[in-house]
């Protein structure tokens, strides 16, 4: 039963969308639409897949989906209907490439300014060119932090978001380990 729902699951996140009962039968290597009928039920009934108000299959979180239910007005209140729209995994939308990527605690408030308060997580991803603003994990005269990248011809610094500590301009070695692709604050 596992190796089906795995094989299901590695069509949806290749094609990014569930197969049809046809297309089922074919990866299964069914004979009968009928047993892909009867197997989809189990795996709804286990709580593997679910099925929208159409009838059509659809991931359920097992998948490591989340639905996306549209928009929120971050402005002025607007009338909004619960639809659901997609489903995304927050690895799919986070992390390009899943080997090369790690998480890191936030300690301090230099970076406050860019909206990165301490206890958040950043997702950094190591082997990133980093261009000039990006946010990047680096290791600057033997001590490591996280600031903006800066660049103005030969001259490399180091920059927090936060008036309070000043720019770094490396003495000796400044290395950049990675470069930081998101934020995530639990509430």
């Amino acid at each position: 039963m596992d190796s089906y729902k795995n094989k299901i699951i590695y069509f949806y996140r290749r094609t990014k969308r569930m197969p049809s009962y046809a297309e089922i039968m074919s990866l299964l290597g069914f004979k009968s639409k009928n047993a892909v009928y009867k197997l989809v039920n189990k795996l709804v009934s286990e709580g593997a897949l679910d099925k929208d108000s159409q009838g059509r299959l659809v991931p359920n979180r097992l998948f490591g989906e989340v639905p996306v239910l549209g928009l929120v007005e971050a402005g002025f209140p607007t009338a909004a209907e619960e639809e659901l729209v997609d489903t995304m995994s927050l690895d799919e939308y986070m992390i390009e490439n899943k080997e090369a990527t790690y998480m890191l605690e936030v300690k301090g408030d230099s970076m406050i300014e860019a909206g990165i308060q301490e206890g958040d997580l950043v997702i950094a991803e190591r082997g990133k060119e980093p261009k000039p603003g990006d946010i990047v994990i680096a290791e600057v005269d033997g001590g490591w932090t996280m600031k903006y990248f800066r660049k103005t011809g030969n001259q490399v610094w180091l920059e927090p978001a936060n008036k309070a500590y000043k720019p770094i301009y490396p003495e000796a070695d400044l290395k950049i380990a990675a470069v930081v692709k998101g934020v995530i604050r639990k509430y």
